[in-house]
């Protein structure tokens, strides 16, 4: 037999024209040594496990419109024939087995609601092997397949490390009033928070007004000054001290030296809570030592940038969010952050949206500086 009495099939399989190379005992002489060379074609594949039943839970600190993802994920679940399953208490609610099935109407009358029906809850436990072992037998229990995490950056990376150590397909959604989340143009529960504070500014700056005050206005951002920064020029503040530039200048000794008050009888600064720049309360005794000219006050905001009703936006961008947390799930998508880039949605491998610090826009700096003379 000669190279042209003979082609090769799909898969490297041989055969021939020859009528007398075409014996059954040949063929399966062929067969074994072709199988023999060509092993890995024949090597099955192993495939995605069937997602047929996911578990939700919410995590971390409370954000605006984690209900309204909540009834998104639960809705587009249920739509595409998948169980869903609530996990209440966040990663500590997998230890204790809080888990509970969900229905339609679990998920009615929510989206206009503030905070999490599924609670919140810290779980020092959870940071061990041994609890996440044990939060993962649980979770095998009680027949759940996949996870969606709604939370910030701490809640992303107890997802990520649990994912990783036991081959868990877990969808990530950006729930966090600081907007710290790199990856996504916004976060969940962002907008309600600069809407409440902006409405609280407006209210204090009728009392700086009144008494000729400089007040020093603290709001939430541990690590990032999206809140203050944007709160600020929605405000008509005079400044925001921010941590992403607090190593560049001296943000006080700057706005004091700028004259901030020569056309106005009252002044309004927004702070941001981190330690780097070293919060309200550090500020205003600054001022009354080194500037003691000035009478300064100081409101720290706190826990009521958590709270109420959700803007339209962040239900829009919940439900939108949470929606395609099931559609990356049906597309075998795992470890990855739903987010929302030039409107459109995107995913961001935990990793990205975890490890990189999120820019501040310098221009918006710049403005503000520019519209507080």
């Amino acid at each position: 037999m000669n190279r042209r009495d003979c082609r090769t099939g799909s898969g490297g399989l041989f055969f021939c024209r020859n009528r007398k190379f075409k014996s059954k005992k040949w063929q399966l002489s062929v067969f074994l040594l072709t199988f023999a060379y060509y092993k890995p074609i024949f090597t099955k594949v192993e495939k995605a496990m069937p997602i047929n039943c996911i578990g939700i839970l919410t995590s971390g600190g409370d954000a605006p419109g984690m209900n309204a993802a909540i009834r998104a994920v639960t809705r587009s679940a249920i739509f595409s024939g998948i169980q869903v399953k609530g996990i209440y208490r966040g990663y500590r609610g997998l230890l204790t087995n809080e888990i509970v099935e969900f229905k339609t109407q679990n998920v009615s009358n929510i989206i206009q609601m503030g905070g999490t029906i599924l609670k919140t809850a810290r779980c020092t436990e959870f940071r061990t092997e041994e609890g996440r072992k044990q939060a993962y037998e649980n979770m095998r229990a009680a027949g759940i397949d996949a996870l969606v995490v709604i939370g910030g950056d701490g809640s992303l990376t107890g997802a990520r490390i649990f994912a990783n150590e036991f081959n868990i397909p877990i969808i990530g959604l950006p729930g966090t009033i600081d907007n710290d989340l790199y990856g996504t143009d916004t976060t969940i529960g962002y907008d309600t928070a600069l809407n409440t504070i902006m409405e609280c500014v407006d209210k204090i700056r009728d009392t700086a007004t009144s008494h000729e005050r400089l007040f020093f206005i603290e709001v939430m951002g541990r690590d990032a000054g999206f809140l203050a920064l944007n709160g600020a020029i929605a405000a008509g503040a005079e400044a925001a001290i921010i941590p992403e530039i607090s190593t560049e200048v001296d943000q006080l000794e700057q706005l004091i030296n700028n004259g901030f008050r020569k056309s106005k009888n009252s002044s309004i600064v927004l702070v941001a809570e981190s330690p780097v720049t070293g919060g309200a309360m550090a500020l205003a005794e600054r001022v009354k030592n080194e500037y003691p000219q000035y009478e300064v006050r100081v409101s720290i905001l706190g826990h009521l940038q958590r709270g109420g009703s959700p803007t339209a936006h962040d239900r829009i961008l919940a439900s939108r969010m949470g929606a395609a947390a099931i559609d990356a799930l049906l597309e075998d998508q795992r470890n990855v952050m739903i987010g929302v880039a030039n409107d459109e949605i995107v995913y961001v491998p935990f990793t990205k949206a975890i490890k990189k610090d999120k820019p501040i826009n310098r221009e918006l700096l710049d403005t503000l500086r520019r519209l507080s003379i």
